[in-house]
């Protein structure tokens, strides 16, 4: 069988016939497969039917509890999901890496990479508590068992961790000063542990004083989709 055609409603490949399908969805379903395609065997399957629950779970919590714009529901697997994946174009997390996603929102980047990397411990971390509840049930819907959560304030977070994820939560100067303290030591991937985070937009100006220790990526340059001209993974070495 080929590749399903309509992530939001197929739950295996088997099921691909049954959906219409644009080019469009081909080519998002191209790259969340071929981020699986890189993990163990046999964790694939499962994987796919992790990402193929994410459209109706969204949907349904969304229409309780805003956490995407609903004009944006549509466009989930593009605008969340793949973008959320576009942080493993940077970094293969070693098993047992310890990362926390901080203003998680309804849960990215975090849940879609806690699918990816099943053997990634995740801490995802949001200060309105209607959020980490849909999060939370999206998790528990889809079995994610590498997946803890808290409603607190960034602030309060006091355990340490390999890296902190981010999804545009607020500029990346403040941003460091909050997450400083959560970062350890220990170094167990290729990159030292630090920041990651998912931005868009020109940041010359907000990248300028930690420029020595930043790295951009242009996510343009992975994924062709309109959406991605402007995004970019931006990742900060931190102690290091």
């Amino acid at each position: 069988m080929g590749e399903p055609h309509c992530i939001p409603r197929c739950i295996t490949y088997e099921h691909h016939a049954t959906y219409n399908s644009d080019s469009g969805n081909d080519s998002r379903n191209a790259h969340i497969y071929q981020f699986l395609e890189r993990k163990v065997q046999s964790h694939r399957e499962q994987q796919k039917t992790q990402f193929a629950a994410l459209y109706d779970l969204y949907t349904d919590w969304n229409s309780k509890i805003n956490v995407i714009s609903r004009k944006d529901i549509a466009n989930l697997y593009e605008h969340h999901v793949l973008h959320s994946l576009g942080i493993a174009k940077v970094i293969n997390f070693t098993p047992d890496t310890q990362i926390m996603d901080l203003g998680t929102g309804g849960g990215f980047p975090g849940i879609p990479l806690a699918i990816l990397f099943p053997e990634v411990q995740f801490h995802l971390v949001d200060s309105i508590g209607k959020k980490v509840k849909v999060a939370t049930e999206v998790a528990n819907a889809i079995g994610l068992k590498n997946v803890t959560f808290r409603h607190c304030r960034a602030e309060e977070e006091k355990r340490k961790f390999d890296f902190v994820v981010s999804r545009a939560v607020m500029p990346l100067g403040d941003l460091i000063k909050i997450i400083r303290k959560n970062i350890r030591q220990e170094q167990h991937n290729v990159l030292p542990n630090g920041l990651i985070c998912l931005k868009g937009g020109e940041l010359e100006q907000e990248t300028m004083p930690v420029k020595h220790k930043t790295m951009l990526y242009d996510l343009k340059d992975e994924f062709t989709e309109d959406f991605f001209k402007t995004k970019k993974v931006v990742y900060v070495t931190i102690n290091g």
